[in-house]
């Protein structure tokens, strides 16, 4: 695109992207939480950022709504719109989920999570009370596909090491358990791959719970339908994704599970201005249409997320010169998966031909495939940093739960003693 041919404006209600793969890693403290997202406004100088939310497109008019961090709603007009909303998390309505789940969609729950785990470590080492101590060391995990099967093993390595440092906890004491609603988990690298994470995971000391669910959570006390039920402060939400939901809003055509539904040139369906990529759009897989399935889609990952935008930009620029789009189609290099410090297994797809790889060389493999394909040389050099770093230098195990909290101290400490306010008011009355 030639300079001043257009102006590009970016409304996120966040002002950075998260690399969501690395997710896992920062939970378990393999990577700086800072190096896992890249901020819009460095990346994207000659593009307006907007931090706020969309809540409503007018077609007719061509306008959105935009309601900003502070202040009043305003319109913006546009002339050409692309929708990447990316996904939320998909849950249901089981009764505590909200109050006690823990999500694993942003840096945000990321940070939580790890800081969460190790507050646990810390209450257990500080009391002998034996109900508070299992309850904090019992850790559930629902959903077995790749968030899931890489948080567990990334946590439990992670807390295997810190445990090293209390004196009254140890591995032996943790229970850590996995719970999925399928017959397998990690679906994604195939059933043998599959098969050799569910062992790995179980000879680490993971209880995992196939073709069963959650029925509640109430106060941490979780029950499952194949009637197991136990005590946990922590409970990570991992059970898959949805399209983002203010979607709905926009008057755009949706397909049966809420994604916008576009043509092959990423185009939204019934428009010339609309494009939508990612986790919120429902791509036709032109690859897999032509091996004989008609109905198959791009699945929400990051490698067709990422191929996906570099050709939806190029299309966005031949939609407004008037030339013919070109359609998006990927064949599948297949997948990666860490299961902790020097552990995973991966399915890479050459032709018809599919490499099955588990153990320490499937776990170079993960490495290396997602530090080439995060964002901006800035982010891979301080990835592969931290990965290096590591290698001479111990894991860090420190808790910064008081970060949730930062003014709380403060405002303690600000606070009128209640004495002297006593003592205040007899002097007033004198």
């Amino acid at each position: 695109m030639r300079y001043g041919e257009a102006t590009v404006t970016v409304v996120d209600p966040r002002s950075y992207m998260t690399y969501q793969p690395f997710l896992p890693e920062a939970a378990a403290g393999s990577i700086s939480p800072r190096h896992v997202v890249v901020p819009l406004r460095r990346v994207l100088p000659k593009a307006e950022v907007l931090t706020g939310r969309v809540t409503t497109i007018d077609q007719d008019r061509k306008v959105a709504t935009i309601a900003p961090l502070v202040g009043e709603a305003y319109e913006l007009p546009f002339d050409y719109l692309v929708i990447a909303m990316g996904a939320v998390s998909r849950t249901f309505p089981i009764p505590g989920l909200a109050e006690q789940g823990i999500g694993m969609k942003g840096i945000e729950e990321s940070i939580g999570l790890r800081n969460h785990v190790l507050e646990q470590l810390d209450k257990a080492d500080s009391t002998t009370d034996e109900e508070i101590r299992r309850k904090a060391l019992t850790f559930v995990f629902i959903g077995g596909g790749f968030a899931g099967a890489e948080t567990i093993g990334e946590v439990e390595d992670m807390a295997r090491d810190a445990a090293k440092y209390y004196k009254n906890v140890s591995r032996e004491d943790m229970r850590f358990v996995l719970v999925d609603a399928a017959d397998k988990i990690l679906p994604e690298v195939g059933p043998k791959l599959g098969q050799y994470g569910k062992e790995h995971l179980e000879s680490r000391g993971v209880e995992i719970y196939l073709s069963t669910s959650m029925d509640s959570c109430v106060d941490g006390h979780v029950v499952l339908k194949n009637g197991l039920e136990v005590d946990s402060n922590t409970i990570v939400w991992t059970a898959g994704v949805k399209p983002n939901p203010a979607l709905a809003r926009f008057g755009l055509p949706l397909g049966p599970r809420g994604h916008v539904d576009c043509e092959p040139t990423l185009q939204v369906k019934g428009t010339d201005y609309i494009w939508a990529a990612g986790d919120n759009a429902q791509v036709p897989d032109l690859v897999g249409r032509k091996a004989g399935n008609e109905n198959a889609w791009c699945p929400p990952n990051a490698q067709h997320a990422l191929r996906q935008a570099r050709a939806l930009g190029d299309n966005v620029i031949s939609g407004m010169r008037g030339f013919p789009q070109k359609e998006y189609e990927h064949a599948n290099k297949g997948a990666v998966a860490g299961l902790g410090l020097h552990k995973g297994v991966a399915m890479i797809v050459m032709g018809k031909v599919k490499i099955k790889l588990k153990g320490r060389l499937a776990w170079y493999m993960h490495r290396g495939y997602h530090g080439l394909a995060m964002p901006t040389w800035n982010r891979k050099i301080r990835v592969f940093a931290d990965w290096t770093l590591a290698v001479f230098l111990k894991r860090e195990v420190v808790s910064l739960g008081a970060m949730e909290n930062p003014r709380e101290e403060f405002y303690e400490a600000a606070k009128p003693a209640p004495v002297a306010a006593k003592t205040e008011e007899k002097a007033k009355a004198s």
